[in-house]
């Protein structure tokens, strides 16, 4: 019986991907991630081991700084993270070198996962710097052989690609384009659409901001809310949108008041997250509640995130969230079907190109701004070049809503 016609009985029988040998390169990959894993368990054992023994002797504040709390939680769970990643990178390796593609599948979108909250405790811990540069590179290589691991055969992915590009031009004749054939969510989840969502929310986001300010906050005074350092976007807007898009696409048919309580919790959480990821890795506080009061009393949510949102802005969220999967997606994605057949995917890659630079040179300037007022900026000629054309002057006027203090950072 053909093994293809056995796999599809029983997932355990190797399908006839699994059957042909893995490339040498990926065997050698498999080595290293095996070497890497087991190298990597006694320096996390060490390395517990001085922080237990500086937190014993009572040196933790002085190598630790004013947050010693937030800097031992992070370290613990960075050891914890290391800990479990080499483990998961030893069975990872092992899975590659006996052609088990579908436990190594599985397992790189684990490792994913674990290397991104890596990267964010790294920030968090140490700023931006070469240090980063492993994991980050660990992650494009997972990410590449998350796609090709799988036991799907190229064939097989080009034939796919190809009904799909049929079944999207139908889709684009019957207006049907973007949307998620299945009917479980609205929209369909895929990185195209997702993008798009991102990038015209970070404008929208600012826009609305801006306005806000003027008519609200500070009326007839104009401040830049810009949140990147080249262009007009708002990231916490883009991400808040991609986050709500994919947590509220099952919920677009639901109860209007389950989808305003799911996305009330959804953004307030996002919103505490954001502010305290900023103000932790980079002492920037770019906005604070802790002025609201609620009916003249304490409001609950101001005292229980330090400021960092309130109970009338987690109901905007709700609000927000409501108008969005009901009225403003359904309308984005028609905005997003206008894009040239031709060039959709050409300009998708432009422009992730360009929002990824972006992103990075935002979050390198704002790591060398954090050192220049800590006194801490090094002589090496990337700060010199963020020094020169990316200076305090210049980064207070660009980000006019942040603040700087860098006692409030967990930087060990």
């Amino acid at each position: 019986m053909p093994v293809n016609f056995l796999n599809e009985l029983d997932p355990s029988v190797p399908s006839a991907t699994e059957v042909k040998k893995i490339p040498l390169i990926i065997k050698v990959y498999a080595v290293l991630c095996i070497l890497s894993g087991v190298g990597t368990l006694p320096s996390v054992a060490a390395f517990m081991w001085q922080v237990i023994t500086a937190l014993v002797n009572g040196n933790a504040t002085e190598k630790l700084g004013d947050n010693t709390l937030v800097a031992v939680g992070l370290i613990v769970a960075g050891i914890m993270l290391s800990a479990a990643s080499a483990v998961i990178l030893i069975i990872f390796g092992l899975d590659l070198i006996k052609n088990q593609r579908r436990n190594a599948a599985r397992l790189s979108y684990i490792l994913i996962a674990f290397t991104v909250v890596e990267l964010l405790v790294d920030v968090m811990l140490q700023g931006i710097g070469p240090f980063l540069l492993r994991p980050a590179i660990q992650l494009g290589i997972l990410v590449a052989l998350s796609a090709t691991v799988d036991p799907t055969l190229r064939q097989e992915r080009e034939l796919q690609r190809r009904l799909q590009e049929m079944l999207d031009r139908d889709a684009a004749a019957e207006g049907m384009l973007g949307r998620d054939e299945t009917g479980e969510g609205y929209i369909k989840l895929n990185y195209f659409n997702l993008f798009w969502v991102f990038f015209v929310c970070c404008i929208l986001g600012l826009i609305a901001e801006d306005i806000w300010h003027m008519t609200v906050d500070d009326p007839g005074v104009y401040q830049n809310r810009a949140g990147m350092l080249f262009g007009p976007f708002s990231p916490i807007y883009g991400f808040g949108a991609v986050l709500m898009t994919m947590v509220l696409n099952r919920f677009y048919k639901k109860n209007p008041i389950i989808i305003f309580l799911v996305s009330a919790l959804l953004g307030a959480s996002f919103e505490v997250f954001v502010g305290w990821f900023m103000q932790t890795a980079f002492g920037v506080v770019s906005w604070s509640y802790s002025h609201i009061t609620l009916f003249g009393l304490p409001d609950p949510l101001v005292v229980l995130t330090g400021g960092r949102t309130c109970t009338g802005f987690a109901c905007l969220w709700g609000l927000g969230g409501l108008i969005w999967i009901k009225l403003l997606l359904p309308r984005l994605l028609k905005l997003i079907n206008k894009i040239p057949w031709k060039s959709r995917y050409s300009a998708t890659v432009i422009f992730t190109v360009i929002m990824l630079v972006d992103g990075v040179m935002t979050l390198q300037s704002l790591d060398y701004w954090y050192q220049r007022v800590n006194g801490t900026e090094p002589d090496i000629p990337v700060a010199q070049f963020y020094g020169e054309h990316f200076d305090n002057e210049y980064m207070e006027n660009r980000f006019q809503s942040m603040t700087m203090s860098p006692k409030d950072a967990t930087r060990v």
